[in-house]
């Protein structure tokens, strides 16, 4: 039987501005298996973004159910959304979000201080395990404003990572960065997803979907095409 990590159910999810209201995601009912990775893609402002963060609870929907493997975040409270989405959640964002005033290994580590999902004298022994993974274990004694684009990408892979989390989200993670270097940074998550991460990936770039084995095009808050292109094609 095929688990279904994420499931969305009758999402609506609108914002009230000074002059009207507006419907960001509408009636959007959508299942993800584990071990997919999925590409999202469409316009700006067309939802994909506001549908990720359905997915980590980052927002609320107006209405509708969010459930990872059969839990429904949308009830939880702030304090208990925090807890789960340490041991849950992998996040990467377009613009790093990495604490400058820490080294490439703190900034690693700095999830698994938080959650406990490690016992203190087993972290610093997991950051090096993912800075390896990366390729950055010559910086790990870096500060994150002298490593390339790239690199700094590849460091808040290594992050998300931190705690295990069966799924990792991704918003654009390589809008800022050159073709090479997204390429690989794709790569780095196709490999991920071959050791069994569930991934999904809002971004503008086309040559996501050449990693992904499923591709989502929203259009004005509606899921337009849903296609499965089976296991892994690049």
């Amino acid at each position: 039987m095929v688990n279904k990590i994420i499931k969305l159910i009758d999402i609506y999810k609108d914002y009230n501005s000074e002059l009207n209201l507006f419907s960001a995601l509408n009636n959007i009912n959508l299942e993800i298996n584990k071990g997919d990775f999925i590409s999202i893609v469409g316009k700006s402002g067309s939802g994909k973004s506001t549908l990720l963060n359905m997915m980590s609870a980052i927002d609320k929907p107006s209405s509708g159910q969010v459930l990872i493997n059969d839990i429904d975040i949308s009830q939880f409270k702030s304090d208990q959304l925090a807890a789960w989405r340490g041991h849950n959640i992998g996040l990467v964002f377009q613009f790093f979000q990495l604490i400058p005033t820490l080294t490439v290994l703190e900034n690693i580590i700095l999830p698994m201080d938080f959650c406990g999902v490690f016992a203190r004298n087993e972290r610093k022994v997991r950051a090096r395990e993912l800075l390896e993974m990366v390729e950055l274990s010559a910086k790990e004694n870096k500060f994150p404003a002298i490593l390339s684009g790239g690199e700094r990408q590849r460091v808040a892979i290594a992050r998300s990572l931190a705690n295990k989390p069966p799924i990792i989200l991704a918003d654009e993670p390589t809008g800022n960065l050159d073709s090479v270097t997204a390429h690989n940074i794709f790569q780095l998550f196709k490999s991920l997803n071959g050791q069994g991460q569930t991934i999904v990936v809002v971004s503008h770039d086309p040559v996501c979907q050449q990693f992904s084995n499923r591709t989502i095009n929203i259009v004005d808050g509606i899921i337009k095409t849903d296609n499965t292109l089976g296991a892994g094609h690049v």
